[in-house]
């Protein structure tokens, strides 16, 4: 049928799923196996890089932009403010900087907390990799540890 995937055939004529020939068969086949594994992995990891870096990309670009913006205004802002409230006050105006400096401080720390939860969000997408990689090795140990173990004939 057109919907369904061919069996191939190895060097030895035989299909897939039948015993190897002889010990130098199964290390092959082994092999090949283990090198199928890690090459699917890697195409998993690099679908899950791109989907993660496209998911960082725009926290990180307002991340930055904001970044840019606070350090280059910063400093004129606060002084101003400081003054302003320094001849408001009636208050020296060493303690009118202090001031406003704490509570930028505390200001600037709450939005690079709310910045850092969405871009610690974009790589979930890594959790694929991760589960389909203990589920690769998991399989290599499987097959380590029955190796070599004869298969029970029934109706004997």
């Amino acid at each position: 049928m057109a919907d369904q995937t061919s069996v191939r055939v190895g060097a030895a004529g035989r299909t897939n799923g039948a015993p190897p020939e002889g010990v130098i068969g199964g290390i092959a086949e082994f092999g090949n196996d283990v090198a199928t594994l890690a090459e699917l992995q890697v195409k998993l990891f690099a679908f899950d890089l791109k989907a993660s870096v496209d998911r960082a990309l725009f926290p990180l670009i307002v991340s930055v932009a904001g970044l840019l913006i606070l350090v280059g205004s910063v400093p004129v802002v606060l002084i101003g403010v400081a003054q302003l409230l320094a001849m408001a006050m009636g208050i020296h105006l060493g303690w009118a900087l202090l001031l406003v400096g704490l509570v930028t401080l505390v200001g600037a720390a709450a939005v690079a907390a709310i910045a850092a939860t969405q871009f610690s969000r974009s790589f979930e997408s890594f959790r694929r990799s991760r589960e389909e990689l203990v589920r690769n090795l998991s399989w290599i140990r499987t097959v380590l540890t029955h190796s070599g173990r004869s298969v029970p004939r029934r109706g004997r």
